[in-house]
């Protein structure tokens, strides 16, 4: 299985900031079970790969 980038550095902080902020808010309670969800884009900031991205073709990252 072949793994390309397709997620830019801006768009991987988005996500980065976006799911620890998702996740720190249901540890602390402050948001439902529902919060766990930011799981998806951490990890795909993490892997710098977006399955979604992928199926439609876009790509924020620069060659």
């Amino acid at each position: 299985m072949n793994i390309t980038k397709n997620i830019g550095t801006t768009d991987r902080a988005i996500r980065g900031v976006a799911g620890i902020a998702l996740i720190a808010l249901t540890v602390t309670g402050n948001l439902g079970p529902w919060g766990w969800i930011g799981i998806v884009p951490l990890a795909t900031a993490i892997l710098s790969w977006c399955p979604a991205y992928t199926l439609f073709g876009f790509k924020t990252c620069k060659d």
